[in-house]
């Protein structure tokens, strides 16, 4: 048997790991256009390799799933966080789950998580073909073959798993060649869009306050269907960020919207509080110190530097706390409760994942197995899936990449 794995990110690496655990005869290669092997798990997570999540429930994991939930069943429940959390162990990386239920390496280097499959390669004796660029692939009776760039002859293989990712990082080689094969092959793609981005605004006054985070807040978008999500975020030189923004940006990959055509958006700093609740927070505040400014008595809800963009916004020019009437009161608070930002772009640079891919329709959910061409097989971010932040992306890959290297190998 000889298994073609295309593509060295994180999927091909554990489908060429399961491929060899599956079959120790079969005669496995992985051609990878880059330099080394995973150049995205490495940048993963600030470098760190945010490799899974410590969710364990696998019903609780798919619901971070946008796009493809329902299709990961069979592999998340056959290889899922604490399987996956228990490989890497395995084989030599100490792990830990952060408050955030984020996992990492201990040693916090992605470098280590790539390593494991460099020498459990050189070990078992997969082939591993660097600075190889496919320019296609052609069914055969008996199988694939693969033409190289500069390479005078193909490679003639039975199986193939395509893992060569989407359209994000393309720094790292991840440039969508993969959806020229699959398409080549029979294939047909969805819609294809960037997905976990930051946002850009249409008002300037964030860049005032770059870098002021706050832990938890919901963030809503008025579309014909209502949109939000909560967690963390932060407002950036050009807009906002951070894991609440980016999964906002994931449920919003095919909204269109620009310059022309914003997209509004609120904030609810206080998501736990109700506007009456925080306003008799800030009453009981303004009642002890009655002759400080507003932004003053704001600074006991949020920072000064904020404050201040309050009070400009809302227009309550140089009054004191004691001479702000009740609807100018409440109108404070509400902004806090609904700070209003109109959305004008994505973050460009800042996208991680691609929402969309082979249309799942045509790939069976418990193998990766191709339905439209025998032998063909898929696996991590060039399937119609993604997730949100927070390993949730890693996970699908691996899990799907361990369920087409079994298979592909049977």
């Amino acid at each position: 048997m000889k298994i073609a794995v295309i593509g060295g990110g994180a999927a091909g690496l554990m489908a060429a790991a399961a491929a060899r655990e599956t079959d120790p005869s079969a005669e496995i290669f992985v051609l990878e256009k880059n330099d080394g092997l995973g150049k995205k798990v490495i940048l993963s997570g600030g470098g760190r390799c945010n490799l899974t999540t410590g969710m364990h429930d696998i019903r609780t994991v798919l619901t971070k799933y946008p796009r493809g939930g329902k299709f990961l069943s069979s592999a998340l429940y056959a290889f899922g966080p604490e399987a996956i959390y228990a490989w890497f162990e395995s084989h030599g990386v100490p792990l830990k789950v952060e408050d955030n239920l984020r996992v990492f390496p201990r040693s916090n280097d992605g470098k280590d998580v790539v390593r494991v499959f460099e020498k459990l390669f050189r070990a078992s004796g997969i082939q591993v073909l660097l600075r190889s660029s496919v320019e296609r692939i052609e069914k055969t009776e008996s199988g694939f073959s693969i033409v190289l760039k500069d390479q005078p002859e193909p490679l003639i293989v039975e199986r193939v798993i395509l893992t060569t990712g989407g359209q994000a990082y393309r720094q790292t080689g991840s440039t969508g060649d993969g959806y020229a094969f699959a398409l080549s092959l029979g294939h047909t793609l969805t819609p294809l869009a960037p997905s976990l981005s930051s946002l850009e605004t249409r008002e300037t006054w964030p860049a005032e306050v770059s870098g002021l985070s706050f832990a938890s807040a919901r963030l809503c978008v008025k579309t014909p269907t209502k949109v939000q999500s909560t967690g963390p975020f932060l407002f950036t030189h050009k807009g906002i960020s951070g894991p609440a923004v980016f999964a906002l940006s994931s449920l919003l990959a095919f909204e269109r919207f620009g310059k022309d055509h914003p997209l509004e958006i609120s904030i609810d700093l206080f998501p736990e509080a109700t506007t009456e609740q925080l306003r008799r927070r800030f009453v009981a505040a303004l009642l002890q110190t009655p002759k400080k400014q507003p932004e003053n008595i704001l600074t006991s809800l949020i920072p000064k530097s904020l404050a201040q963009i309050a009070v400009r916004e809302i227009k309550l020019g140089d009054k004191r706390a004691n001479e702000l009437s009740k609807a100018e009161i409440l109108v404070l608070v509400t902004w806090l409760k609904n700070i209003p930002l109109h959305i004008v772009a994505r973050g460009t640079g800042d996208e991680f994942v691609t929402a969309g891919g082979v249309n799942l329709k045509e790939v069976d959910p418990k193998t990766m197995e191709s339905l439209r061409c025998p032998g063909l097989f898929f696996a991590g971010e060039i399937l119609d899936i993604d997730g949100f932040t927070g390993g949730f992306n890693l996970t699908s890959a691996w899990a799907t990449g361990r369920s087409a290297g079994e298979h592909a190998a049977a």
